[in-house]
């Protein structure tokens, strides 16, 4: 395999010290799934993305995402990532992307070195999470029922990846985490679950449109990700299916505060596919 070059940037963050950490590869043709895998676990982030260039379609690119230790099908700050270094290095566009997931849009808008993408996402869905399910994901957590607001009722959002959404009933709930690594792992990967959406809506926002999370991703060897974009357009199936909000709505997404990585993402409720917007910084 020939060198390639990884882009290194923090997703939905402008500081280098925020957001969420991926590897970009622009033009990973020819490497194989192996190759990928190796560079993927050498780099270390929660995610790479590997974009293979289309070559009859302009500004068209298979990508794939890999962790350091599987491919995931949909990854969202590793496409918000792509998209600002696509926009760097060609532009103003819409990118077309095809993930295992299907089709992903990203619309990349460039004023002078600042660089904003918005993807829209595959479609988002929303399922029950069973309560025998939710006993042990609590368990897990050491949590009790009482720490979740029963104003929601906990379910599973899919976006390529499957992320079970549990409302907490305080913002000290959510501050506390600190969960058993590897029953939740296997309870996890028993399930097929990417991330656990954990969320508090900010008492502070006079508009109601502003939600603080935390996302545990031991599936995936990962303690927790400072800012998931798949999980975001996830926890907008959420608000969409249980009319917490409608089509149109925008909802900033506060992620990371808690590990020191601050994070930023907006979320626009969509009637099918969800927008989630950020911006992106290169990793000093």
């Amino acid at each position: 395999m020939s060198e390639r070059t990884v882009l290194r940037l923090t997703a939905f963050s402008d500081d280098p010290e925020g957001g969420n950490p991926a590897g970009v590869v622009l033009d990973a043709a020819g490497m194989t799934e192996a190759e990928m895998m190796a560079l993927a676990a050498d780099v270390g982030y929660s995610e790479t993305a590997f974009l293979t260039p289309h070559k009859d379609r302009e500004n068209s690119y298979q990508i794939r995402y890999f962790t350091p230790e599987a491919e995931v099908a949909f990854c969202g700050h590793a496409t918000i990532a792509s998209g600002i270094a696509l926009g760097r290095q060609h532009g103003d566009g819409i990118y077309e992307l095809s993930t295992n997931a299907g089709p992903v849009e990203v619309d990349v808008t460039v004023a002078g070195s600042a660089v904003v993408a918005t993807l829209t996402s595959p479609p988002a869905t929303l399922q029950p999470l069973e309560p025998d399910l939710v006993y042990d994901i609590l368990e897990a957590l050491d949590w009790d029922e009482e720490d979740l607001d029963s104003r929601f009722t906990p379910a599973v959002g899919f976006v390529g990846n499957a992320h079970p959404i549990l409302v907490a009933d305080s913002r000290e709930r959510l501050a506390s985490l600190d969960y058993d690594y590897d029953v939740l792992r296997e309870l996890m990967l028993e399930n097929g679950w990417t991330t656990l959406q954990l969320v508090f809506p900010d008492e502070g926002d006079p508009h109601g449109r502003r939600w603080h999370s935390r996302n545990p991703a031991p599936s995936v060897g990962i303690y927790e990700d400072p800012a998931t974009g798949s999980a975001a357009a996830a926890l907008g199936a959420y608000f969409r299916d249980t009319g917490v909000y409608g089509t149109g709505d925008h909802v900033t997404i506060f992620q990371g505060d808690d590990m020191g990585r601050p994070s930023s993402i907006m979320l626009t409720i969509g009637g099918s596919r969800m927008k989630v917007s950020g911006t992106a910084t290169d990793i000093q």
